[in-house]
């Protein structure tokens, strides 16, 4: 007969791989939203950079210099949103990683609970077993 402990260990082994899977998510939505913001700042830096050289210009050239910084400030627009649904994203995987390791807790520790028993158990089997042979010495030797 398998003890208690043992029938969940299935459960606890699947939950640590669910927790461990989520936290792998987690990670690579972080890596992702990083690489989008650093995208978004070096967007803004570029536009800022671009916008104070302009002395000396043609009109055409103003104009065409104009248009492009709009063209940069879509730009920024853009990623912006995407670091947004990225930000969604990493908190989407935070929660499906808390919950899951909050699952794995609880399993870790109702199987720590069980092989507890298990062991009191255990162990007040041997001390009956233990007492039960002591009360057969003593019965074996007071008789001659």
């Amino acid at each position: 007969m398998t003890s208690r402990s043992d029938r969940l260990q299935p459960a606890v082994d699947q939950a640590q791989r669910r927790q461990k899977d989520a936290l792998q998510r987690l990670a690579d939505h972080q890596q992702k939203l990083a690489h989008a913001e650093q995208q978004l700042e070096d967007l803004r830096r570029y536009r800022q950079d671009y916008s104070v050289a302009a002395g000396g210009l043609t009109v055409s050239a103003l104009l065409n210099r104009q248009q492009f910084v709009e063209r940069i400030d879509q730009a920024i627009v853009q990623q912006g949103r995407t670091v947004e649904r990225l930000q969604r994203h990493v908190d989407s995987a935070r929660e499906r990683w808390l919950h899951a390791h909050a699952r794995e807790n609880a399993l870790d520790t109702v199987v720590e609970r069980f092989r507890k028993q298990e062991q009191q158990r255990d162990q007040r089997q041997e001390q009956a077993e233990v007492d039960e042979r002591m009360q057969y010495r003593r019965r074996n030797v007071g008789t001659p």
